[in-house]
């Protein structure tokens, strides 16, 4: 992140964060209070704010307080400033951390990935196809996706989409629309956005899960998670515990229940019935449904490949995943 980038994360986190957050009537003060650093639009908030709607963080002895930030720079800033206890975010990222001497850890949020989208009658049919093509790929160079893509059609197509293809680094709502426009020839993006172009009748070419099979590793782990710092879970294990037991809560509910989903849709930005579904199932499969020492293995191996494929720029000087990286409680 440029120096310029963390300034403006800093004031964003700060301004947001002098903003207190409302207590709701009937609040018990000896309940401890955990702050999650959100973003307003974002699927986290989906999940939290079904936990406080249905009161589940009073029922786990806790009081969650959503805190809105603008973007995820400005979480990971104010988690490490102590302005908020849990953010969501990658377990690279969490590993980053704790190489740097920064003790944080990782619990499962969710396993949706991203995937490859072309229009509906595009002649792209596979990854072999993608030579020339305008590939709109959402974030950086280094994001994940784009990494396990270009090792995918080079290991099994002879492909360096670098060189081969005309990939174009963007925000994810301007790629959506320029693939709609035909500006773009296939788009690689993250889950909500996938979903969206789904919902409109485009074709999903493959899921990030797709080539994560094709690369020989396992497909359903937990790409981000809840963060938090290791000296707050420590210090206090009630109120991790009743997050866990809140949003567990929260989960469930939504997995089953259509009309839980029906109160979530202004917060879901649903463009029509379609995309609500879509958004809505996508969700419901995203949902982590095992998180045993297999999984956690399973993702220091995919933790290895990433180190090769995107170097120090990705994960900093470890080779492996950093220990204590995902949260296994304890004292």
């Amino acid at each position: 992140m440029s120096a310029g980038c963390t300034r403006r994360a800093t004031l964003l986190a700060a301004g947001a964060l002098a903003i207190s957050a409302a207590i709701r009537p009937g609040f018990a003060a000896e309940r401890p209070v955990v702050r999650a650093g959100v973003l307003k639009f974002g699927t986290v908030s989906w999940e939290l704010d079904t936990v406080r709607a249905n009161r589940f963080d009073e029922q786990a002895g806790i009081d969650l307080r959503l805190v809105e930030l603008a973007g995820n720079p400005a979480t990971q800033v104010a988690l490490q400033a102590g302005g908020v206890e849990v953010i969501v975010s990658d377990w690279l990222w969490v590993s980053r951390m704790r190489t740097k001497g920064e003790a944080l850890s990782f619990i499962p949020y969710s396993t949706a990935v991203g995937a490859l989208v072309v229009p509906a009658g595009s002649e792209i049919s596979g990854i072999a196809d993608l030579r020339g093509k305008r590939i709109g790929v959402a974030g950086s160079p280094l994001d994940k996706s784009w990494l396990l893509l270009k090792a995918l059609a080079g290991d099994r197509h002879g492909l360096a989409l670098d060189r081969d293809a005309h990939p174009f680094f963007g925000a994810p709502p301007l790629l959506n629309n320029k693939l709609a426009d035909g500006d773009l020839d296939a788009v690689l993006t993250y889950w909500p956005f996938a979903a969206r172009l789904e919902a409109r009748g485009m074709r999903v070419l493959v899921t990030v899960s797709d080539m994560l099979t094709a690369l020989g590793q396992p497909a359903d782990i937990p790409s981000i998670g809840y963060v938090f710092r290791e000296e707050w879970a420590r210090a206090n294990p009630a109120a991790l515990a009743g997050f866990q037991t809140a949003t567990g809560k929260a989960k469930a509910l939504l997995a089953q229940s259509d009309a839980a989903w029906e109160r979530l849709a202004p917060l879901m930005q649903a463009e029509d019935d379609a995309t609500f579904r879509t958004l809505r199932d996508r969700y419901r499969e995203g949902i982590p449904r095992r998180w045993t020492a297999e999984e956690q293995a399973g993702a220091a191996q995919l933790y290895a490949l990433l180190a090769r494929l995107g170097g120090r720029d990705l994960v900093g000087d470890a080779a492996t995943i950093a220990p204590g990286t995902f949260w296994t409680g304890g004292a």
